[in-house]
């Protein structure tokens, strides 16, 4: 059920650690206007739909029912969430749900934790968040990160930010990684033109000497820094599985930039990236390349198949839809790790909350 992509010997050894313990699930909730741009993002029909993706997704991760936002529609396939809340609820994994910066509050439903963030402009301005709220954001995420370190054996760190792929694109750009062409999309044919041209038109405003802070801050969103943060802090005591693709790989290299630039301690050894194959082995993207740029961490992927799901909400997962998303590709991966579910058992479980109508 799980699929080494990249570090063979340190995923190996990650996975032998972790197997049969329990994590704690934690899933940062952020915005950026860069979501907002006509078809930069398929996770929601249309920008007006994408404004509400990461509170609706919260709030079925938190309740398995939409109570006051439905899923967004989309136009093919359905929200990953299904599958991240199928694990989290029938393993009953602990849950944290971190506002790090919405344009619109959680519902209450949700129990997000506020961490007093903004919403980011969008990257090509140059002008993303303030540098005081990037900073600030930081400190929060250390101090969650430690926290979330003592409520599982390792943690899982997920996110929910539409136009997210495109600031993980700057912000690895930024960092001197060789990321273009090699993100991906929840398009079925990642639009790699469209967001190249707006990565560079922030990458005009940044300074030859901007710092990893101010990286965040000219070019990034708000989920990357908490996470990040979360990231380097948990680490010291517990393993730590980064749920998704290019925007993980990201956080992982911010986190590593951070940490040297800043001389904090840190345990990269205790992380991996845990995503989807949709995503690592999606030919329209090269996560693959893209893992061995950033170095270092290993890529695991679950290998979970839709391809003979009971709804065809799912199977367009095999035709390129969604891929991934709120720690979709992580949750499964934990699914097998800790109570070694099947194929069969998984799927069962994420049918169990699809609506005909959905």
């Amino acid at each position: 059920m799980i699929k080494i992509y990249t570090q063979r010997k340190k995923a190996k050894a990650w996975l032998k650690t972790y197997r049969g313990k329990r994590p704690v699930f934690a899933c940062v909730l952020g915005f950026t206007e860069t979501g907002l741009i006509p078809n930069i993002s398929a996770a929601g029909a249309t920008p007006e739909d994408r404004k509400y993706t990461a509170i609706a997704d919260a709030e079925f991760l938190a309740t398995g029912k939409n109570i006051n936002f439905p899923l967004p529609p989309l136009v093919a396939g359905a929200s990953p969430v299904l599958i991240s809340r199928a694990v989290v609820a029938a393993q009953s994994l602990p849950l944290f749900i971190f506002d790090a910066g919405l344009a619109i509050a959680p519902t209450d439903a949700t129990k997000a934790i506020a961490l007093n963030g903004l919403p980011a402009q969008c990257v090509s301005t140059g002008k993303a968040l303030p540098i005081e709220t990037v900073l600030q954001l930081f400190v929060q995420g250390l101090v969650w990160g430690e926290k979330l370190a003592q409520s599982g054996d390792y943690v899982i760190l997920s996110e929910c930010v539409v136009g997210g792929t495109t600031t993980a694109l700057a912000v690895l750009t930024a960092l001197g990684i060789d990321a273009k062409d090699k993100i991906n999309s929840s398009h079925p044919t990642c639009n790699h033109a469209q967001k190249w041209n707006i990565v560079q038109s922030g990458l005009e405003h940044l300074s030859a000497e901007a710092t990893p802070f101010e990286i965040v801050a000219t070019l990034g969103d708000p989920m990357q820094i908490v996470v990040a943060g979360m990231a380097i802090t948990a680490s010291r005591h517990a393993g730590v599985l980064l749920a998704g693709g290019t925007q993980m790989l990201a956080v992982y290299a911010l986190a590593r930039a951070i940490a040297q630039y800043q001389n904090l301690t840190w345990h990269p050894e205790a992380i991996a990236i845990g995503t989807t194959r949709w995503v690592a082995e999606d030919p329209t993207g090269n996560t693959i390349d893209l893992a061995l740029a950033v170095q270092d961490v290993p890529l695991l992927a679950t290998k979970l198949s839709f391809a003979k799901a009971n709804f065809p909400q799912l199977r367009a997962y095999e035709q390129g839809f969604v891929k991934e998303g709120v720690g979709a590709g992580g949750a499964a991966i934990a699914a097998n790790l800790y109570q070694n579910w099947t194929q069969e058992q998984l799927l069962r479980a994420i049918e169990s909350y699809i609506i005909p109508k959905y």
